[in-house]
């Protein structure tokens, strides 16, 4: 087994409410181990959701059709992640997090 990689995302454990003048540790949990023997990384650059009551689906592949005015666009769908909603809330909390560090960093995405 591997330890976490340099580029993995930072733990996604919540940090203590800012403001309320507590200087306690957040709970401690487990030590995460990450096991990246069989890990592919991919680019993709469309991203699709749907989801059911049990279960939210996500698409991923690419789009290689730069022609805006094409009236058909054909997308190569690569991966299909499906997790339940509990789990796609928690990515959801995941990426606004990233995503509020990354502009916070370079500035507002437009």
């Amino acid at each position: 087994m591997a330890t976490r990689p340099p580029d993995a995302s930072p733990d996604p454990r919540p940090d203590p409410s800012p403001g309320t003048g507590s200087t306690a540790p957040a709970a401690a949990g487990p030590k995460v181990k990450w096991n990246v023997e069989h890990l592919k990384s991919s680019y993709v650059n469309f991203a699709n959701a749907n989801s059911t009551q049990e279960e939210v689906v996500l698409n991923f592949g690419m789009n290689n059709n730069w022609d805006r005015m094409a009236s058909e666009v054909e997308i190569e769908l690569t991966h299909r992640i499906v997790m339940s909603p509990f789990a796609a809330k928690r990515l959801a909390e995941l990426l606004g997090k990233l995503v509020a560090q990354y502009e916070g960093r370079y500035g507002p995405m437009k």
